[in-house]
């Protein structure tokens, strides 16, 4: 079963209830931080690295002895990547090429009607994979000044072993590294918090599942701050509320001190594990 965590907008808590939702499972799981702009689950999990891997994309390398400028690259560049300045009296033309808007796919090279592009591997980032104790864990770190973290998440997400439980911490928001981790989800859980921006968030985030036809509830966090409209929107929605944790100081020294939630309360435990049983009744 496939697990991921969601939140509308950073700095709910997602990362909380994830990581305690995997040290709450007995065993066989595994856990991936997809968040490759700003993973933070190590902080918690404390895992060993065993391994690092490098990610790459492939990106277009254009002969200008072979180019004619006709334009066709720009044509098919849906990302606005390539750039072709025609030749004109006395002067060259050139065809400029933006990494960072590059996604890799490939269709410059494929379109050139005069052979004159290939594609090479240029490095955005890493995935590092190891043990947090019995927890499988690997996550993915987007080199910095890069755009393009769909590329890395889809490298995590190569480790996913559906033998195993398997707990995915997203990225915040609802962008297109979202929509990435939560495909092949079996549920999702989106926590909020009971305020004006996370409830606008929330709702955000609800319709992206239902658009990705992927079962969902929800966790509200510092669930004793704010106002009532969240339950009263999950209410007129049919959306479960699956778990609410209150806002107490101990909890965020805890969590200022990267100390998961289970182990400096072990009491939350059963609340946790209630959590992984509701979701496994859903999705059966």
């Amino acid at each position: 079963m496939i697990i991921s965590v969601a939140s509308g907008k950073g700095g709910t808590g997602k990362t909380t209830v994830a990581v305690n939702l995997a040290l709450s499972i007995n065993d066989n799981v595994q856990f991936l931080d997809c968040d490759a702009e700003e993973p933070n689950a190590h902080i918690f999990l404390k895992p060993e690295i065993k391994k690092t891997a490098k990610v790459f994309i492939p990106v277009p390398k254009i002969d200008e002895a072979k180019c004619a400028y006709c334009g066709r690259c720009r044509e098919v560049c849906v990302y606005n990547a390539i750039a072709v300045i025609p030749p004109s009296a006395g002067r060259k033309g050139k065809t400029l090429f933006f990494p960072n808007l590059c996604h890799g796919c490939g269709s410059c090279s494929y379109f050139c009607p005069e052979g004159a592009i290939k594609e090479v591997n240029r490095e955005i980032g890493e995935i590092e994979t190891g043990y947090a104790g019995s927890i499988e864990f690997a996550h993915g770190r987007l080199n910095i000044g890069e755009a393009m973290a769909p590329p890395v998440i889809r490298e995590i997400k190569k480790h996913i072993k559906t033998e195993c439980t398997v707990i995915i911490d997203a990225p915040p928001g609802t962008s297109c590294p979202v929509v990435e981790t939560l495909k092949r989800s079996d549920y999702c859980v989106l926590v909020t918090e009971p305020t004006p921006f996370g409830l606008n968030d929330l709702m955000l985030a609800v319709e992206v599942l239902r658009k990705l036809k992927i079962p969902f509830g929800v966790v509200i966090n510092r669930a004793d701050l704010g106002d009532e409209k969240t339950d009263l929107y999950c209410d007129k929605e049919n959306i479960p509320i699956l778990m609410r944790i209150p806002f107490k100081k101990e909890i965020a020294m805890a969590y200022s001190k990267g100390e998961p939630i289970v182990m400096a309360f072990p009491e939350y435990k059963k609340e946790f594990i209630k959590l992984y049983e509701d979701i496994a009744g859903q999705v059966q």
